[in-house]
């Protein structure tokens, strides 16, 4: 059985914003359908290809957007980053895998920093300082699982192999000289 590719998760700031995003995603195979609520009864709806798309303005509409997520749809959300409604979007989408921020294709851009979630910034901080995976994960709270799962999808957003490269691309975007040993 082969494993299906993950879902396209993007938040993005604004509607043309988010008609890129879409057209790639259709030319790419995928379906668009407005709003958040799933058609399909069916719990797993990874094989329709279904991406869902729409303004996130409220806690419910929310909680549907990261539902269809978890379900296996993907998801283009409208949403004000900054606002402590899309802070909790991109955490809730966050623990199911790797975000997109903007209409920006994903991995290895000049941002890519600007897409980690803070779990991913800290955990590489602590590679860079000198930590263990697993002591970093026990420093952040976070199973030594999910810290893996973490620093792989920062690996794929910085478009690198291994987790070296990827604390030596974040020090590097981020501006900060990489530690001597």
């Amino acid at each position: 059985m082969t494993r299906q590719p993950d879902a396209p998760r993007h938040v993005v700031a604004n509607p043309g914003d988010a008609d890129t995003v879409l057209r790639r995603l259709t030319r790419d195979g995928w379906v668009a359908r407005d709003g958040f609520a799933l058609p399909d009864p069916a719990w797993d709806v990874t094989g329709s290809r279904l991406v869902l798309h729409g303004r996130i303005g409220d806690p419910d509409t929310l909680q549907l957007a990261v539902l269809a997520a978890a379900r296996g749809a993907g998801i283009v959300a409208v949403c004000d980053t900054e606002s402590p409604l899309g802070r909790a979007l991109l955490d809730d989408l966050a623990r199911l895998g790797p975000v997109q921020h903007g209409a920006a294709e994903p991995a290895g851009g000049d941002n890519a920093v600007a897409d980690l979630v803070p779990e991913q910034r800290a955990l590489l901080d602590r590679l860079a300082a000198g930590d263990t995976i697993a002591a970093a994960a026990a420093a952040e709270f976070l199973s030594l699982r999910t810290a893996n799962r973490r620093i792989a999808e920062a690996r794929a957003l910085f478009g690198v192999r291994t987790t070296r490269e990827a604390v030596l691309a974040y020090l590097r975007q981020r501006g900060a000289p990489p530690r001597q040993h």
